[in-house]
């Protein structure tokens, strides 16, 4: 696990002495990178600096957002932390140890090698949102108490933080993975083909084309993995087309 390519992206916080607890959470596991969707001034700085105590250069260098999409778009893979289960919340959710097996598998243990993991935190009292979690490609829960399963967001962030600490010894991929930006491209190039064969009505890509961004995240797939599925759906497509013509 390479530490400096795990990213925590909280989603528009409200509680500036919660954004300084969880600068403190992560500066315990070593995780030093934080991107917030919002506005800085939207925050009182000397509230953040009184709960992150020694961690507040996290807060000084954190990096803002407009959307989930936008900071995230360099990693490989986002995980949408959740309590929540639903059609609409990612079907399978990982645990913690799940997640950080996942983490460690492609951010690997140098910096040459591998690709940057988003662990992506919801709003104190909602969470993430169903729109939200859907922009993020894979799902992940805390196990809690169903009497009282709500956790606070620095709590929640010392958990997974801790999580991904504990596996940091696992081995590199020998390769970097494509970035969710780069990997949107395979995605469009995939579902433009399956639309020309008519394979799903114009209704239903949208479906189509989160469960192709969540699978092949996951996979982490290389440059030349991706070139090569693009290939081989502009194949298909194209011998569908031909043989279909008069």
């Amino acid at each position: 696990m390479d530490l400096n390519k795990i990213i925590i992206v909280l989603v528009r916080p409200e509680e500036s002495r919660n954004v300084g607890a969880v600068c403190r959470a992560m500066a315990n596991s070593g995780i030093s990178t934080l991107r917030i969707v919002g506005k800085r001034e939207d925050f009182d700085g000397e509230h953040v600096r009184v709960l992150a105590i020694h961690a507040a250069g996290i807060w000084e260098k954190a990096q803002f957002f407009d959307d989930i999409t936008q900071a995230t778009a360099d990693c490989t893979l986002a995980a949408g932390t959740t309590r929540r289960r639903g059609k609409k919340r990612k079907g399978k959710l990982l645990l913690p140890e799940e997640c950080a097996a996942l983490a460690a598998r492609v951010t690997g243990t140098n910096a040459e090698d591998g690709g940057r993991i988003a662990i992506v935190f919801g709003n104190e009292r909602t969470g993430l949102t169903d729109d939200e979690l859907a922009a993020c490609t894979v799902g992940v829960t805390i196990p809690a108490s169903p009497a009282f399963a709500s956790l606070n967001l620095s709590h929640a962030v010392q958990i997974i933080c801790y999580h991904l600490f504990r596996a940091q010894a696992t081995a590199s991929p020998g390769y970097t993975p494509l970035t969710l930006e780069r990997l949107d491209h395979t995605v469009t190039t995939i579902t433009d083909d399956l639309q020309k064969i008519g394979f799903f009505t114009l209704a239903g890509r949208p479906d189509m084309e989160r469960f192709w961004r969540m699978i092949l995240s996951r996979a982490a797939l290389s440059e030349g993995e991706a070139s090569y599925l693009e290939k081989l759906f502009d194949k298909v497509a194209g011998l569908v087309g031909r043989n279909a013509a008069p």
